[in-house]
């Protein structure tokens, strides 16, 4: 049985696909994207306060390594494979080593509805892997951008970029800064601390939830026709690369002795796209790529086929493994 949240991804997608005017004031789905990133980073700080840090080090350690190893393991698939350029293998193997909240959300909402019990400090690995993923892809594109003789490649290479520029926008961009800052908040204040705010960031946390998926369910419904454009190829990577990312994090997680459920949140996280924070950043460091083609890949392909099918069959990795 799906989870209710499901539902309302699929009612997205399906009042985009008759046509129908349902349509997310902006300001909302700002203000629910702000609540989604707090929730989390406070549930895990709370959490996070609890434990000792020597035991979570480790788990650090390799969400850190994960996120810039997958662009690394991707990139040349995107070149040979699907026949990508330099720059727009680089995005979207970028987008594919970041991870996406939402995704997080939803395996953990469908692990709480099964009463599967996984680590309570798991939004930390959320917020280690947003970053790394996105540094690597663009040291990619840098790469491809020179020879090793110093000239271009491709046109439209820019020359002199500001690391600075791009350590900023991916460390004080909204979905880190909100998401970290949660994290120290709930980590200093601990449960009792933040137990006045309780209700309104644990109680309303599903329902808050369903009405972001259902905005992400137009979104994605909208960009369905842009699949054709881009070809087989992309839609066949799009699907095919999350089970396999899917099965580096959970071995990854089976390593460090997670329980079954953090086993299954550690390969869902692995194996999430964002299209939040990546698309952002790769707009400033890397012009040259299409940005459609990532978010494409990332919300239109990945996104549904993780919260439809993808998380049951991480957890049955996990289950297995385990």
């Amino acid at each position: 049985m799906m989870d209710v949240v499901v539902w309302f991804f699929l009612l997205g997608m399906l009042a985009r696909l008759v046509k129908s005017d349902l349509a997310l004031p902006g300001v909302l789905y700002e203000t629910l994207s702000i609540y989604l990133l707090l929730a989390i980073g406070l549930k895990g700080g709370v959490e996070l306060s609890k434990q000792s840090l020597d035991a979570v080090i480790p788990q650090m350690l390799f969400c850190l390594a994960l996120g810039l190893m997958i662009p690394l393991l991707l990139y040349p698939l995107l070149r040979r494979l699907v026949g990508l350029n330099g720059f727009d293998a680089a995005s979207v193997a970028a987008h594919y080593g970041s991870v996406s909240v939402v995704t997080f959300a939803v395996a953990s909402a469908y692990l709480t509805h099964r009463d599967i019990a996984y680590e309570s400090h798991a939004a930390l690995w959320v917020a280690l892997l947003e970053a790394p993923g996105i540094v690597a892809g663009i040291a990619l594109a840098r790469w491809t951008e020179k020879k090793p003789s110093g000239q271009v490649v491709e046109k439209g290479a820019r020359a002199g970029f500001a690391w600075s520029e791009l350590a900023h926008d991916v460390f004080f961009g909204k979905s880190v800064f909100l998401l970290v800052g949660g994290l120290v908040i709930g980590t200093l204040m601990g449960e009792a601390g933040t137990a006045p705010i309780a209700p309104l960031f644990t109680v309303l946390f599903k329902g808050v939830l369903a009405l972001f998926l259902l905005e992400l369910g137009l979104v994605a419904g909208g960009r369905l026709g842009e699949l054709k454009r881009y070809g087989v190829k992309l839609i066949v990577f799009a699907l095919l690369a999350p089970m396999g990312l899917a099965l580096l994090g959970a071995l990854g997680g089976k390593a460090l002795g997670l329980s079954t459920g953090g086993i299954a949140i550690m390969a869902a996280l692995a194996a999430s796209a964002s299209y939040i924070a990546a698309p952002t950043a790769m707009r400033i460091a890397v012009p040259q790529a299409n940005a459609a083609l990532s978010i494409t890949a990332a919300l239109g392909v990945t996104f549904p086929f993780n919260v439809l099918l993808g998380i049951p069959l991480y957890l049955k990795l996990a289950q297995v493994l385990s």
